[in-house]
């Protein structure tokens, strides 16, 4: 008897370095790459993601926030870790302490991180962040004389990476894309010609990673694309899907026609129908826009949703599956067989993208890892 839920996440880790070893292949060699993990590694498992490309060599790793930074430090992490939204104030300490990265965008955060810097008898490693036209964080044209000021007068902080965010850089043709490039070159050599030579020069992400808008930068910080998601509605990479979301047929009923099915009888049988029960809902990070036309795979074959996703159970309509039993593995995201259910297709019916699709799988699901 199993004393455990069967819904889990499966985490290839061999499809993760796959995906790593694709994403080198495209990059110059002299190019660094910094391996956005965070979020839990969208969904991946934060811990250990980073072991399995710090042995595969990846040279940094970006987080969103300090508790982020400090698992991994935890963890035994050793790489250089950027948090890409920088500090609250208050957590300056604990970031010189634990030789954390920052992006850094404005003179007051700048003021507090040189003062804990000097109280710590160490210097902060900073990433000035430039807001090129993506309109969150980053130092306007404006303000960017004073934040090298502030620099070229301080001991205490290093800039050692400039950095910005492209809003568009799954349209590389975009005229925005290419007014972004030219504004952030224009704002790297103010820096440069204010004696500031940063070690890391970077602007994209995966979908920027595998086109033309790197120019000038030296270092990438692909995401999406290390978990097997595709940056590009072509989906033609050769990428993996690192995550599966499975579990298996706990209770099988069959209803004649005209019988409804879950809240609100959404589903009517138009024949006699063949109801698996499966447990897993929204709770579990199934979204509820599923109802009715999410697909999963059972026995290698596509099936469909049928009626409400509850929050602990959904149903499937496996009529059409021959020799169905309770106890066979339903697969409702990645791959069984030759048929394959992608974060992309899960996010296109719920008017979402792949990284909200990783995300939204949640902690009460336990992560198993395959090396």
């Amino acid at each position: 008897m199993k004393a455990y839920r069967p819904t889990h996440v499966a985490i290839d880790l061999d499809a993760l370095r796959h995906n790593y070893h694709v994403l080198r292949e495209t990059m110059r060699p002299d190019w660094r790459m910094l391996a956005v993990v965070k979020a839990d590694a969208y969904g991946h498992g934060a811990v250990p993601v980073a072991r399995t490309l710090e042995e595969a060599g990846a040279d940094l790793f970006g987080v969103a926030i300090v508790e982020e930074g400090l698992e991994l430090r935890a963890a035994g992490i050793t790489r250089p870790i950027l948090m890409l939204g920088g500090p609250w104030p208050g957590q300056e300490p604990v970031v010189i302490e634990h030789d954390l990265h920052v992006a850094v965008f404005e003179i007051e955060q700048l003021q507090r991180l040189e003062h804990a810097a000097r109280q710590a008898g160490k210097s902060c490693f900073c990433h000035l962040k430039i807001d090129s036209g993506m309109g969150r964080l980053g130092v306007r044209d404006e303000q960017l004389d004073e934040v090298l000021r502030f620099f070229l007068a301080s001991e205490a902080l290093q800039l050692v990476g400039i950095m910005t965010h492209f809003a568009l850089a799954d349209c590389p043709d975009h005229p925005l894309t290419a007014q972004q490039q030219a504004h952030f070159k224009r704002a790297l050599a103010k820096v440069r010609d204010a004696g500031l030579i940063p070690e890391y020069i970077h602007s994209s992400n995966s979908a920027a990673t595998f086109s033309d808008v790197n120019g000038g930068c030296n270092l990438v910080r692909p995401g999406i694309a290390l978990y097997g998601g595709q940056p590009f509605e072509d989906r033609t990479l050769p990428l993996e899907p690192v995550m599966a979301l499975r579990t298996e047929i706990a209770h099988l009923k069959q209803l004649p026609t005209g019988s409804g099915v879950s809240y609100g009888h959404r589903f009517i049988a138009q024949r006699p129908t063949l109801i698996a029960a499966i447990p897993v809902g929204y709770a579990d990070g199934y979204n509820r826009l599923l109802s009715n036309c999410g697909t999963a795979l059972v026995r290698g074959q596509k099936v469909a949703v049928a009626g409400t996703v509850c929050m602990d159970w959904t149903l499937l309509d496996v009529t059409d599956v021959a020799n169905v039993q309770c106890g066979d593995r339903v697969t409702l995201l990645g791959c069984d067989g030759d048929e394959c259910v992608l974060a992309e297709q899960w996010a296109e019916k719920v008017g979402t993208i792949s990284y909200e699709v990783f995300c939204q799988i949640s902690k009460r699901v336990p992560r198993h890892y395959q090396p």
